[in-house]
Formats: structure tokens, C-alpha cells, sequence
């Protein structure tokens, strides 16, 4: 199959997105009833959503307890055997999404079928593999089509689910050029239902991506934290936001990862190949630091990760902008933080980004406050006069 090239084909930005969501709930394409296989985090979330659209949704799982609790929450109620649905969202762990991709087509001939896996490349080729066995037909295929909603959050399963998780989040749709268009009309409205913002992609084009901006980072984050096991508490205690920046997704669940990395390896490794590389430069240059031409490929390096940096999409998907940052000092006391926010409003500054630092052992915090820089010098002036620290 021929696949387009990358293209982003909607944003909703957040001040129309009440009204978008209004009028897809409206006017939408999605067959009914939906039924949503796999009722963790992601698949209840996307049951809350729906239902409040007025979406009839069905619910199945492997998992008696977490079917009932995603009831229980009003994502949606059990599939039966005589329900026939018209959509089908598989929401299962990578590794068996597939297998349900085909389950879902092989048992309900006339549903669309949309799987939110975050890889695709792999799950495309079972597909494709069921097709040569006999399993499904190649007509079958064109009832599915594989998505990913970027969203998530750092707590697992139905209980922290959300209908609003997806309010203005990547949700990437991977086309073929066969892929008929009521098919994408059906999986665009879903995203559009639940608030996302749409791009489409080729599913190795998304895979290459998401290897860059959320597998190596995942693998980074998990390397540097693994080097912590064995340093002393003392050492720790004298951590900041740096560390706890650099490592916060090292939290994350170690099964859904051994899923994703392996089931995207042909993507990640070569850059992982491309960081061993960098590694390698760095630790011959340090091995002699005081050798002609160490600092000049030390700070080569660190030029190299600022320019990377600064490709980051910065506020509202926009250009990446250098902020000033403003450092309050708080109390660690009820309402001090919106008495801090408060004074910036009254100065008519608005807050383009948000961070709080604690120091171990002190009962106040460090609220740093990224503004305009040409709103700098008025921030700290005024908060200066209404009897702030201003660090």
C-alpha cells in the first residue's frame, strides 16, 4: 500500500473547543452502538467522553473488575451477546491489540473497527498477516483503521479515568490510501467527540515519531534514574527539579513499556545507535579534558542539545520562545500559591508557564513564574512593592 505523506489536518485550539465539541455531538458520523475493548485508563476515558456526547457505549473486558468499576463510573455498560455494534474502539495492551483488531472484524462484519495502540507499524503487519492466512479479507481490512491519542496520565486503570483526558491532545490517524473516507469520518469524529486535535500520519511515520519524542525519552529517563539505586540518602536530599525533571517518567508502568519498545525496535534503535555515538564522543573527550580541542567538543555537544531543545514547539503549538522566569518565594502554607498568582494578575501579567521547587528541610517553596521578558522588570517591581521575596 502507498501511504500519504505527514500531514497535520485540524487543531482546535481551546477557546473554540467547547463550541466544536457542541456541534460534533450534533452532526457526527460514529456508528452505534461503540464498544470499547479494554476498560483501563485510555478505553474508560474514552467511554466517559463519548457518553457525554450521548454516545451509546458498550463495554468489554478480560477483566470482570475492571469492566465493573468502568460501569461503575458511567463509561458505558456491558457488551451482550446480541448487541451488534457499529463502531468498535479496541483499547487493549499493545501486545494483544492486534489479535483483537481481528477478533473485532472476524466477529461484527459490518463495524468500523479503530484501535488506540500506541504503535502502529506492528499491529498493521498482523493485520496484514491475517489476511494471508485466511483469517479476515482484504475488504475486512478496509474497515479498520489504527489511531493513537497522546494522552495519558501517571496513574493506571478505570479509576483515574477522565472524560476530558483527551481535551486538546495529539490524536494521530493513520491512512492508507485505501482507507475509504467514511472510515476516516468515523475515527476523525471520535477524536473530535472527546476535544482532540487531529494529525494523520503513515503508521511508520508515527512510529518513527513517537520512537523520538516519547520512547528514547522514556528509555533516557529510565537509564539515568537506574544510576539513583545506589546513591546515598544524604546525596539525595539534595536533588532539585533538574533530577526530578529529567526522571519523573522513569515511573512508569515496566510491562506496558517492554510492549512498546519491543513492539517499535526497528524505529528506536537507530536512535539509541545515535545517542551511543554522542555517548562515546563524550566519555573519550572527558577521558582527557585538558587535551587540545575537549572543552571546545564538550561545549559543541551542549550546543548541539540547546538547538535541539529550541525545536520544541513552545505555548499553543507555536514557535518555541524564550521565557523570563520570575522566582517567588512562598510559604508552604494553604493559599500562598494563589495569593502569589493572584498578585501577577493584578499586575496584568499573564503566566506563560508554571513550576514549584521545594527546598528539603525548609517549610517554603520556590514558585518560579515564566513570563514575556519584556514583562520581567514590571513583575518583580510590582511584586517587589506588594511585599513579595523576590528571588
Amino acid at each position: 500500500m502507498t501511504t500519504p505523506r505527514f500531514s497535520r489536518t485540524e487543531i482546535v485550539d481551546t477557546a473554540s473547543l467547547a463550541a466544536a465539541t457542541e456541534t460534533v455531538s450534533k452532526h457526527h458520523s460514529i456508528r452505534q452502538p461503540v464498544v470499547i475493548v479494554g476498560t483501563g485508563l485510555l478505553g474508560t476515558s474514552i467511554g466517559l467522553g463519548l457518553r457525554a456526547a450521548g454516545i451509546e457505549v458498550l463495554l468489554s473486558d478480560p477483566s470482570p473488575s475492571a469492566q465493573a468499576v468502568a460501569e461503575d463510573i458511567g463509561a458505558g455498560r456491558g457488551l451482550s451477546d446480541a448487541d451488534q455494534p457499529g463502531t468498535v474502539v479496541v483499547a487493549a495492551p499493545p501486545d494483544v491489540t492486534g489479535e483483537e483488531v481481528i477478533q473485532a472484524l472476524q466477529r461484527w462484519p459490518e463495524a468500523i473497527v479503530l484501535d488506540i495502540a500506541s504503535v502502529k507499524t506492528a499491529i498493521a503487519r498482523e493485520v496484514d498477516r491475517a489476511v494471508e492466512t485466511g483469517r479476515i479479507s482484504a475488504e475486512d481490512t478496509l474497515r479498520y483503521i489504527g489511531t493513537h491519542p497522546m494522552a495519558g496520565r501517571e496513574r493506571s486503570g478505570p479509576v483515574a479515568a477522565r472524560g476530558e483526558l483527551f481535551t486538546a491532545a495529539p490524536w494521530v490517524l493513520c491512512i492508507h490510501s485505501e482507507t475509504p473516507r467514511h472510515v476516516i469520518h468515523v475515527a476523525s469524529d471520535v477524536a473530535r467527540l472527546l476535544g482532540a486535535t487531529i494529525y494523520h500520519m503513515s503508521p511508520e511515520e508515527h512510529d518513527a515519531a513517537v520512537a523520538q519524542i516519547s520512547h528514547v525519552p522514556q528509555i533516557a529517563a529510565s537509564l539515568l534514574a537506574s544510576r539513583l539505586q545506589g546513591t546515598s540518602a544524604q546525596a539525595l536530599q539534595l536533588a532539585g527539579n533538574g533530577l526530578r525533571d529529567t526522571t519523573r517518567i522513569a515511573a512508569s508502568d515496566p510491562s506496558l513499556w517492554v510492549q512498546i519498545l519491543t513492539a517499535n525496535a526497528e524505529q528506536i534503535l537507530p536512535e539509541l545507535h545515535g545517542m551511543k555515538a554522542d555517548l562515546d564522543r563524550l566519555i573519550n573527550t572527558l577521558s582527557n579534558p585538558t587535551a587540545s580541542g575537549a572543552r571546545l567538543d564538550v561545549a559543541q555537544l551542549m550546543d548541539e542539545g540547546n538547538r535541539g531543545q529550541a525545536r520544541i514547539p513552545g505555548k499553543h503549538g507555536g514557535p518555541a520562545q524564550g521565557f523570563a522566569v520570575v522566582t517567588v518565594l512562598v510559604d508552604d502554607t494553604p493559599g500562598a500559591i494563589v495569593s502569589a498568582l493572584q498578585a501577577v494578575a493584578d499586575a496584568g501579567v499573564n503566566v506563560e508557564d508554571l513550576r514549584m521547587e521545594h527546598s528539603s528541610g525548609y517549610q517554603v517553596g520556590m514558585l518560579e513564574i515564566s513570563v514575556v521578558p519584556g514583562h520581567k522588570k514590571h513583575l518583580v517591581d510590582s511584586l517587589t512593592d506588594l511585599g513579595w521575596k523576590v528571588l
